[in-house]
């Protein structure tokens, strides 16, 4: 009889919606106890009430340091060790690039890249002790090729997919897999708020613009959310992956 205790861990940052929300509600199906973590507790909330096992609402700054050691500090109090870690969390911005502030340059790195950074150093000692453990962290496809007026966010992706090569280089014989998942664009409120850009910047009507952007993949829509889960879950369950950046975006990027 599998007992709550005996449970694997599964730690998943941005929690709270779209892809993160997804990824929770999976691994909860797949049999992990989850530790949900993003800034909105509502939405966290939400979530765990989605998800049919145990789920452990932690709000948390994951741009803080300090922040990131107490949440992994709780997790592992109330749950145990982090066997999964899902490197969720993360953002977008759009400006040319002569006009990109320090500010939104900054932002970008401290959330997509030092934020992973931080959670994958705090998560992998553990995982290397006990000689298991998957690591996935959401990048983009932006993390591959370059686009314009997203010079801050392209920089931030393609540092995060550079640290998960290196990771799995580093940890390859250490039973600690760590990969990639790079999404095109996927039917979430992120993808919202880009079509929110395009109309304030273009004059195009929300309908033009999210179909400019189904456009760019070839099957001619979003992306889901569960299926990029389904891709992080891949990873989760298959030890001969590891090092990869994993397209998933209709086709559009080849590799």
């Amino acid at each position: 009889m599998t007992t709550t205790e005996s449970m694997p861990v599964a730690l998943v940052t941005g929690a709270g919606r779209g892809i993160g929300r997804a990824v929770a509600v999976r691994l909860s199906e797949a049999g992990y106890r989850v530790a949900l973590t993003s800034r909105s507790t509502d939405e966290l909330e939400a979530t765990a009430a989605a998800c049919g096992g145990p789920a452990l609402v932690a709000p948390c700054d994951i741009t803080d340091a300090a922040a990131v050691e107490s949440l992994f500090a709780r997790v592992e109090s109330e749950f145990g060790p982090v066997d999964v870690l899902v490197a969720n969390a993360g953002a977008g911005v759009s400006a040319p690039l002569a006009t990109t502030t320090d500010e939104q340059w900054q932002r970008m790195l401290d959330l997509n890249l030092t934020a992973p950074f931080r959670c994958l150093r705090r998560a992998v000692p553990a995982m290397v002790e006990r000689g298991h453990g998957r690591i996935v962290v959401l990048a983009s496809v932006a993390a591959k090729v370059g686009e314009p007026y997203i010079s801050a966010y392209t920089a931030s992706k393609h540092g995060v997919l550079g640290l998960v090569r290196s990771a799995a280089a580093e940890l390859a014989r250490t039973g600690v897999t760590v990969n990639a998942v790079c999404p095109g664009y996927v039917d979430t409120p992120m993808t919202d708020a880009t079509v929110e850009g395009i109309v304030a910047k273009t004059g195009r009507t929300p309908e033009q613009a999210r179909a400019a952007l189904e456009a760019k993949q070839p099957i001619g829509r979003l992306i889901s959310p569960d299926e990029v889960a389904e891709a992080v879950m891949a990873c989760v369950t298959n030890g001969a992956i590891t090092g990869q950046g994993i397209n998933v975006d209709g086709g559009a990027l080849q590799s």
